[in-house]
């Protein structure tokens, strides 16, 4: 690279003997050798006073050391995309990698709570997400809705009913109601349904914990308003293939 009045700038990638650091930084070409090693201090976390420095082309192949501190960049024919590898044997390898050593900042429960410029109290201050005292208020009432609403259809079920089971996005199956009422698996009112063929999840037992009899694949929990209790004989699917 010619050595002109104009500084020019010049790409080079750096990377190091101790670690896994690499990264593409632009310089200008009237750095000279000792100001170079100063912007590499912060970036690989190298000594100036025992920083190696070593330059590799494009291709790998090795391009010589970068020696003396009073060099200009502009003088050492550098080219965009060279590589400035640094080495300092001061630098156990792996040195700035290992977080284990890294005393990690932790603040309690209490001590958050107590921020004034935390997320927490600027959502409090603004009576946002958890702190939306009428956002939880209508949440709540709708939650509640829903619950005495599920319970007047499940109230309107009877536990040996046949049924129409529809569910969104699957096909509408037949069975009968082998139970009805609150589950440890999740809340809320739901219905027990032994199908008429192997289209369910369960043999009526969730998480270890039985609500009701039936062989595997046949059992499914739905909610009271999928459910359609009446006449509904089991189909005679054998005559349905002749």
């Amino acid at each position: 690279m010619d050595n002109g009045s104009q500084p020019q700038l010049v790409n080079l990638i750096i990377s190091t003997t101790f670690n896994s650091f690499h990264t593409e930084r632009r310089f200008s070409t009237d750095y000279t050798v000792g100001q170079l090693k100063r912007l590499l201090e912060g970036l690989t976390g190298a000594q100036p006073s025992s920083m190696v420095l070593h330059l590799f082309n494009k291709d790998g192949t090795a391009a010589g050391a970068m020696q003396s501190d009073d060099v200009q960049l502009g003088s050492l024919n550098l080219h965009n995309g060279m590589t400035v590898q640094v080495s300092d044997p001061t630098v156990r390898v792996g040195e700035f990698e290992d977080v284990s050593k890294v005393k990690k900042f932790e603040l309690s429960e209490e001590e958050y709570a107590n921020r004034a410029e935390s997320l927490r109290a600027f959502k409090q201050r603004h009576k946002m997400g958890q702190f939306d005292e009428k956002e939880k208020e209508l949440k709540s009432e709708s939650v509640q809705k829903k619950t005495s609403e599920q319970q007047a259809l499940a109230d309107a079920i009877t536990v040996g009913s046949r049924c129409l089971v529809t569910v969104a996005d699957q096909p509408k199956k037949r069975g009968v109601v082998l139970f009805k009422g609150s589950t440890k698996f999740k809340p809320g009112i739901w219905v027990g349904v032994k199908y008429d063929e192997p289209l369910g999840k369960n043999d009526g037992s969730v998480d270890g914990h039985r609500y009701f009899e039936c062989a595997p694949n046949y059992g499914a929990f739905v909610r009271p308003d999928s459910v359609q209790v009446g006449d509904f004989p089991e189909e005679d699917f054998m005559n349905d293939e002749l």
